[in-house]
């Protein structure tokens, strides 16, 4: 199978106050989803927490998340890089919100 990715554009850091509250909660859902407390998410802790966000296609949103997020290529979601993956969820859950 292949995938075609877009880069999306950065997220400005002035985020309007509905998305500074789904950005705070979308963080809160991918920190809890950390089971093993090892402080970086795994393949299926992501793909966990978009489940959580009640995605239609939580496979898919996860290896996306995992191709935007995952800088140094290591298999995990650290929290350096939890950013870009909350960041990304954002983007998709409002996109979502507004069909």
């Amino acid at each position: 199978m292949v995938f075609f990715f877009r880069k999306t554009a950065k997220v400005d850091k002035k985020l309007p106050d509905t998305l500074k509250d789904d950005y705070a909660e979308i963080m809160s859902i991918f920190k809890r989803c950390d089971a093993n407390n090892d402080g970086r998410l795994s393949w299926e802790e992501v793909k966990a927490g978009f489940q959580q966000l009640q995605s239609r296609w939580p496979a898919y949103r996860t290896q996306r998340a995992f191709h935007m997020a995952d800088k140094n290529g290591d298999g995990f979601i650290s929290e350096a890089e939890l950013d870009q993956l909350v960041k990304y969820a954002v983007e998709w859950h409002s996109a979502k919100r507004k069909n």
